[in-house]
């Protein structure tokens, strides 16, 4: 189903071909004074040039030809040379209808869904999730879930960071604590225990522990450095204390991240990798792309149009370690192997964009990649404190996720439980519910690149463009909605009726963007779009609301034009927040 715009433009550019001119003049957007017109087609402008006459002659010609087009009820030529449009509110509800006949609301999916990989979350095992986790969650969720509504076969990876050093000072940690522990006993030959000799606790103050150790202690990090040598040999007892590290921390991170809402189809991590990075490493060498540049491993990845200078790629230090890029290659090559994606999209802080391009152009360069495959990075800004620095505690150090999660959720049950009389139980179920709405609006309705300042105060209001509004507003069409059948009307015999009054047009102006938007969001990587259109219509649906009577309305047919109306608009907005990841209660 085209969009509205693709529609009207399609009209507009056969009228611009009828008053003899070329078509592809016929241009339809959405009014940018929306106080004069609800559409305007600034082609004639453009056309000027061509035609050798004045802007608003064109579009009076045009506006002459559209005379007895009967989708429009107003057509204005208007000084330089504006197109201004008003739709007929007759048009606007069988294109309404259409789209709530239609799957997907008319959605132009893809018939030949793309294979796509979203690499996001990231975190290291054995340590806790912070809020710097936060963004790289929740914006990887949603645009996984829209490239997925797009009809993609789409796969989440989370990319544990579960190799290299922090794996060696934990180890080196545990062996000062522990060295009792079997792992560490060389000549030891029997069954390593099934039970983990720490909890998740433990780990969490032995990384912190060994890490600031380590750079005082140049023979304690170099005592780390070897661990972490020894894991990567494949020594049987650093392997085996390894797993154990990973049987414990990654309940841990799931847990944490299912009160986000968010999951993964593959939890995989840098070890994964680590099987692909010879043969890749020799591939390199012997297609002579990889040499040695001061005793490390490089590959240049420098092009003709660069505007400044970008150093070669990385492949192995001096003394044969792997680095992240390494690893990152040879995740390329795992994921080309066992999924052969289209498109995979990286979601990480926006401060990795070089390590991002030095990878992508490294992978097309030497093969690891077909050169067809595409390659997104989508780099996120800051989540700032109101003071404009990076969020911390009250104490200054980096919060923990869960800490985090719980002051929302805390300040969202305080602030049902001042409003309203509701069950001790029900307020705690549907307190969380907002919370999670709340961090997630108030992150995604952020351009993702653009820093942000993360405020509870602001976050958690029921008023403004916020999450618990857009939930106050679901709700509230729910409520008119059950009332209407306690009163022994039928919502789903409900149909569609021709707009009677500017507000139900207005809302009806708003539910058919629904393609556009969704299609842009996917198109630019920017979940940012979808927050936009749903407090666009959550106001236009307030506004409908507050202006019309709906449950009395005593005209038959007119409430059940208006109830049709309010059921596809909790529909959309159902649909949309289900894409950003939260979704509504039935109470609030």
């Amino acid at each position: 189903m085209k969009t509205l715009l693709d529609e009207l433009t399609l009209r507009i550019s056969a009228v611009f071909e009828k008053a003899g001119y070329d078509g592809r003049y016929g241009k339809v957007t959405l009014s940018n004074r929306p106080d004069l017109c609800e559409f305007q087609c600034n082609g004639a402008m453009a056309a000027a040039k061509e035609y050798k006459k004045a802007p608003v002659m064109i579009a009076g010609d045009v506006a002459a030809a559209l005379e007895g087009e009967q989708i429009f009820i107003e057509v204005s030529a208007v000084a330089p040379g504006f197109l201004n449009l008003k739709i007929s509110k007759e048009f606007l509800v069988e294109y309404l209808s259409q789209m709530a006949g239609a799957d997907k609301y008319g959605l132009n999916t893809f018939d030949i869904p793309k294979k796509i990989v979203v690499d996001y979350g990231g975190p290291n095992v054995a340590k806790p999730l912070h809020v710097g986790h936060l963004r790289s969650a929740i914006i990887g969720e949603a645009v996984k879930r829209i490239c997925r509504y797009m009809g993609n076969d789409v796969t989440g990876d989370i990319h544990l960071g579960d190799w290299g050093l922090q794996m060696g000072l934990i180890m080196t940690e545990l062996r000062k604590r522990k060295p009792y522990l079997s792992y560490f006993d060389p000549d030891f030959s029997g069954e390593y225990p099934e039970e983990a000799p720490f909890s998740m606790e433990e780990l969490e103050d032995i990384y912190p522990a060994a890490s600031a150790r380590s750079k005082e202690d140049e023979e304690y990090k170099n005592e780390a450095m070897n661990d972490t040598f020894l894991i990567q040999q494949g020594e049987p007892g650093h392997v085996a204390l390894w797993q154990q590290i990973m049987n414990v921390s990654i309940p841990d991170l799931k847990k944490n991240y299912d009160k986000l809402n968010v999951s993964f189809e593959l939890w995989k991590g840098e070890s994964d990798a680590k099987p692909y990075i010879a043969e890749m490493v020799e591939g390199m060498k012997s297609g002579g792309y990889a040499y040695e540049s001061d005793g490390a491993l490089v590959v240049d990845i420098k092009e003709d149009t660069d505007t400044k200078e970008v150093p070669p790629c990385m492949i192995l230090k001096s003394d044969g370690a792997s680095l992240y890029t390494t690893t990152d290659l040879a995740t390329l090559v795992d994921r080309r192997k066992n999924i052969d994606p289209d498109k995979l999209i990286y979601i990480a802080d926006k401060r990795q964009e070089m390590h991002f391009m030095q990878v992508f152009r490294c992978a097309k360069k030497t093969g690891v990649v077909d050169k067809d495959t595409e390659l997104d990075f989508l780099g996120f800004g800051t989540m700032n404190g109101k003071d404009g620095k990076p969020f911390k505690t009250r104490e200054g150090g980096v919060m923990r996720l869960e800490t985090l999660l719980d002051e929302i959720d805390e300040e969202m049950y305080r602030k049902i439980r001042d409003n309203h009389e509701v069950d001790e139980e029900e307020a705690r179920a549907t307190a969380k519910i907002v919370a999670l709405a709340a961090i997630k609006y108030g992150d995604l309705s952020n351009q993702a690149t653009k820093d942000y300042i993360f405020d509870i105060d602001k976050f958690t209001s029921f008023e403004g463009n916020t999450g618990p509004y857009i939930l106050y507003t679901i709700v509230r069409i729910k409520s008119i909605l059950n009332k209407f059948t306690e009163s022994g009307g039928d919502v789903k015999s409900a149909g569609l009726r021709e707009a009677v009054n500017e507000t139900d047009k207005a809302l009806i102006l708003e539910l058919v963007k629904f393609g556009q938007v969704i299609e842009g969001a996917y198109e630019e990587l920017a979940p940012h779009k979808i927050c936009s259109y749903i407090y666009d219509v959550a106001n236009a649906f307030n506004s409908f609301y507050h202006e019309n009577r709906i449950l009395g309305e005593e005209d038959k047919s007119r409430q059940e034009g208006w109830i049709a109306l309010l059921g596809l608009t909790k529909e959309l907005l159902e649909t949309c927040i289900e894409l950003l990841g939260f979704y509504a209660p039935d109470r609030m």
